[in-house]
């Protein structure tokens, strides 16, 4: 059937050059529909007749965009968006993709319950597709995207207690990566992914490869003594990788083990994430300055380190200081000093 009928919306439904294409008219209008039908076939032929720009489907941006992206280390998470787009999107031509269909798309996410952080995510996928097919100049222009709003959150660190508790709860292989966490800041898939060509003890360095940082940017890992201490510890543990379990390495620290040794612990509201936040307080806490922790911590962006910002404010105690006031005795004391005289 050439429409068809998804939902309250009609949608249509054509084969051309070999490929089945799909769109939704927007309209939940059977004579509406029929109409944006047959003058979106008209197009068709005209591209084909007429020599216009052929038709480009999501699905052979999505085959593109992903090969250029497949080593990113992101490419687990965008991996599961695009397989939720997919039912929404195959067999749409990238051209009919326009604020309508980002709407329907953004209305569907939302419905699920979703924070908006997660809506925003999906969309930018979305977007990243489009504007590389414009890049490609399979596409004139893409349609510009929005993101909802996300509630400003408190940057939530361990306490020198808390750090302890959580610690003493979790098993020996994830206790030596959080541990590990909290003396670099390094996010959990680098820290799993690291391996022991990445690394020179003597030197007091690490490196992290750009396939494998999230802003696509090599990064340098200054090692402390602590960190020096725990890769001494897990020497012999594996031949290739740093951190590793049964003998082998593992992809995930932050599952049910980690869970359930947070709510043991007694720490509320933390994840394994939040290991980088305190890293990133206390460097700040202890006089590093901004653009320093910046380059520690791998990040492509100053305002993504500002947020730490406010937890080291003793360089500004000087100038707060410019505006005191001479001492002054309080009043009561002038009054007693004068009967004491008289």
């Amino acid at each position: 059937m050439s429409i068809y009928k998804r939902g309250e919306i009609w949608w249509i439904r054509i084969h051309h050059g070999g490929k089945e294409i799909r769109r939704t008219t927007g309209t939940g209008n059977k004579k509406q529909a029929q109409q944006f039908h047959d003058n979106f076939k008209a197009n068709l032929w005209k591209q084909e007749k007429l020599g216009d720009k052929p038709v480009y489907l999501w699905e052979d941006a999505v085959v593109k965009w992903f090969s250029e992206r497949k080593d990113w280390s992101s490419a687990g998470n965008w991996k599961y968006q695009l397989q939720w787009l997919h039912p929404h999107l195959c067999g749409v031509a990238l051209e009919s993709i326009d604020q309508r269909m980002i709407a329907f798309l953004r209305s569907k996410k939302e419905k699920e319950g979703v924070k908006n952080g997660t809506v925003n995510s999906l969309m930018s996928v979305v977007r990243s597709v489009l504007h590389s097919a414009v890049r490609w100049e399979w596409l004139d222009k893409a349609p510009a995207m929005k993101n909802a709003p996300e509630p400003s959150r408190r940057v939530r660190y361990l306490s020198d207690e808390e750090e302890i508790a959580l610690l003493n709860e979790l098993p020996l292989h994830l206790k030596q990566v959080a541990r590990f966490a909290l003396c670099t800041g390094l996010r959990m898939n680098n820290i799993l992914e690291l391996q022991w060509e990445q690394v020179d003890i003597l030197r007091k360095v690490a490196w992290i490869h750009p396939d494998q940082a999230k802003a696509g940017k090599a990064i340098s890992i200054p090692l402390n003594n602590d960190a020096c201490l725990i890769l001494r510890e897990q020497m012999g543990q594996h031949l290739t990788h740093i951190f590793s379990y049964n003998g082998l390495p593992f992809l995930k620290a932050n599952g049910n083990t980690w869970r359930d040794a947070v709510k043991r612990s007694g720490v509320k509201n933390f994840t394994f994430h939040g290991l980088r936040h305190t890293w990133a307080s206390r460097l700040i806490q202890a006089g590093t300055p901004v653009h320093a922790l910046m380059e520690m911590g791998g990040w492509s962006d100053i305002s993504m380190v500002r947020k730490y910002a406010h937890f080291g404010s003793e360089h500004l105690l000087d100038f707060a200081n410019k505006i005191n006031k001479p001492a002054q005795k309080p009043a009561h004391n002038d009054a007693i000093e004068g009967e004491k005289q008289g």
